[in-house]
């Protein structure tokens, strides 16, 4: 069951909703130094409250370096899955060596689906 449990309107963070008991964060848009602040708020918050946290980045035009630091923070306290990343974020974590310690998935509903 999913059930929408915030919206957010402008900004990077598009939505927040609970599905079962992972907790998913719509963002998007440029993500940097200077936007990033309320998605990593977001993530936090949400790290703090459920065991499983997807970020849903289908929707990301651009993220650097900080958002991937951001990123790479939270992968250490919280089972984060990144869903859906487009071609610049998948070269970001490919160069990087980023791909090798996220849990990347093609789809939110990859990210939802329990291990096998």
């Amino acid at each position: 069951m999913v059930r929408e449990t915030e919206a957010h309107g402008a900004g990077v963070v598009a939505k927040c909703y609970q599905a079962g008991q992972s907790w998913v964060v719509v963002a998007r848009g440029e993500l940097d130094q200077d936007t990033l602040a309320p998605l990593e708020e977001a993530l936090a918050v949400a790290a703090d409250r459920h065991p499983v946290v997807v970020v849903d980045v289908t929707a990301i035009t651009f993220g650097d370096s900080s958002f991937l630091n951001m990123l790479l923070r939270l992968h250490r306290i919280t089972a984060l899955r990144v869903a859906a990343p487009g071609e610049q974020l998948t070269r970001l974590f490919q160069l990087t060596g980023a791909d090798t310690v996220l849990s990347l998935y093609p789809s939110v509903p990859d990210a939802l689906a329990p291990p096998v």
